[in-house]
């Protein structure tokens, strides 16, 4: 983040806690506004990642041509709409046609586009749609769930609400038994 940037979020953040009716000076609060800016460069650093740098040359030649599945990767990000943070799970898979990708990448392509303001449902389909660009597959299938803390905090404060979101491309999308073998996969245990 640029020092300009990171300079104008401390006074923000110090015109804040001014609003709600607290003193900035106060020894509890003295380093908060930097330490804001910097949690907010790091939250926001999706903006700035570079996605091929991240998936530095992880694509790979390969026969193989059954499903390949990551499930569980934990996401967190924030709202667009309130600037609260929500968080979960995502499942995701494709069918090779060609070529894999090293299995690191696909949580690091979940977090680059988690680090932005963000809504469920886009950051959904950003995932799906990347990996089907980079790979080509014969198809790609992704399962977010998450909690909304604007949901759990505020609003209609629901406490066990979790929102489910999907993408189906592909096989996954045009064949009910492809689909179903990832979505009954997706739910069964973990080691």
């Amino acid at each position: 983040m640029k020092e300009e940037n990171k300079k104008n979020l401390e006074n923000i953040t110090k015109q804040l806690l001014e609003s709600i009716g607290e003193d900035p000076s106060r020894e509890g609060l003295l380093k908060t506004p930097s330490r804001v800016a910097k949690s907010w460069d790091f939250l926001t650093r999706g903006y700035r990642e570079d996605l091929n740098t991240l998936i530095n040359d992880a694509i790979f030649t390969e026969s193989a041509k059954d499903m390949v599945i990551v499930k569980n990767i934990e996401f967190y990000s924030l709202c667009e709409h309130h600037l609260i943070p929500f968080n979960g799970r995502a499942h995701v898979a494709y069918i090779p046609n060609g070529k894999i990708i090293g299995l690191s990448k696909i949580p690091r392509i979940i977090d680059h586009f988690s680090k932005r303001l963000q809504v469920q449902e886009r950051l959904t389909n950003q995932v799906a749609n990347t990996i089907e660009e980079i790979l080509q597959p014969k198809g790609v299938a992704v399962v977010m769930e998450g909690k909304h803390y604007c949901m759990l905090m505020r609003g209609v404060q629901k406490q066990n609400s979790v929102a489910t979101t999907s993408a189906m491309l592909g096989l996954f999308r045009d064949r009910d038994t492809t689909r179903n073998e990832f979505l009954n996969l997706v739910q069964t245990n973990s080691i």
